[in-house]
């Protein structure tokens, strides 16, 4: 499933999002998976439990406000939907992850952020 959201899915998202060009878009987005580059930095590279999104820079929760603006860049929207829809695929895979592993949820910068927003909105946490 996690391959297919980052390789099948997005020749959906090109002819949909950018049909005059799609071919050009789908490998564009195709190459916003050279961000996965920054896993070399982890150790170990390679943890099935580990969850991307918050953790790796390239995956962080600033990279992601970076990413959105590129949008308003008409030359770089296919960059941009393909950055975003990795980190959404990447959230995909750890809310499976998640739900086969809540310590692994709560050792997540997902929850971090999580747990966070509810402190900053004033709202507790659930039990």
């Amino acid at each position: 499933m996690h391959y297919g959201l980052h390789f099948v899915f997005p020749v959906v998202l090109a002819l949909v999002l950018f049909p005059l060009a799609w071919q050009a878009a789908y490998l564009m987005m195709v190459a916003t998976m050279l961000i996965d580059l920054d896993h070399l930095l982890a150790k170990p590279i390679f943890d099935p439990l580990r969850c991307s999104v918050g953790f790796h820079p390239l995956h962080s929760f600033y990279a992601i406000p970076v990413y959105a603006l590129l949008l308003l860049l008409p030359t770089a929207q296919p960059v941009a939907v393909g950055l975003l829809f990795h980190l959404f695929t990447d959230t995909v895979d750890c809310v499976w992850n998640f739900s086969h592993c809540h310590a692994c949820y709560l050792n997540s910068r997902l929850y971090a952020l999580h747990h966070w927003m509810r402190k900053l909105l004033r709202r507790s946490p659930p039990e």
